[in-house]
């Protein structure tokens, strides 16, 4: 059974930086592309971030990019994202997931991950 669990959420002031966390278990985690997704309050879930199973392909949403950095640690099974120069925007619970199929080089599509954690909520204050 896959487990993702998420981690380093919190409330944090505009300009600010988090870094998120997600472990994983019951899968080959150096096989399988990670991603990032967020779904602020009221609204659709939403790519954020996604790093191919090599770790050398990386997708950014263009909301993102420039400040957020994803990354992995095939040998402690667990993904990242740096978030910095936060804005308020940023505000929502992000979620951890795994891509449905091994050896892929991931994408923004939440169709082709299909393993997710339960979220970590990011607040942004003004």
């Amino acid at each position: 059974q896959v487990h993702l669990v998420e981690s380093g959420g919190g409330l944090v002031q505009a300009g600010g930086s988090l870094r998120l966390s997600c472990g994983a278990s019951g899968i080959t985690f150096s096989r399988y592309a990670m991603g990032w997704f967020r779904q602020a309050a009221g609204k659709e879930r939403e790519f954020a971030a996604t790093i191919s199973w090599s770790g050398d392909i990386t997708y950014y949403a263009d909301s993102v990019k420039g400040r957020f950095t994803i990354s992995r640690d095939n040998a402690k099974n667990t993904v990242y994202l740096q978030m910095n120069s936060l804005k308020p925007e940023d505000t929502a619970v992000y979620y951890c997931a795994a891509a449905a199929r091994a050896f892929t080089s991931g994408s923004h599509a939440a169709a082709n991950f299909g393993f997710w954690g339960q979220g970590t909520q990011v607040t942004v204050s003004s």
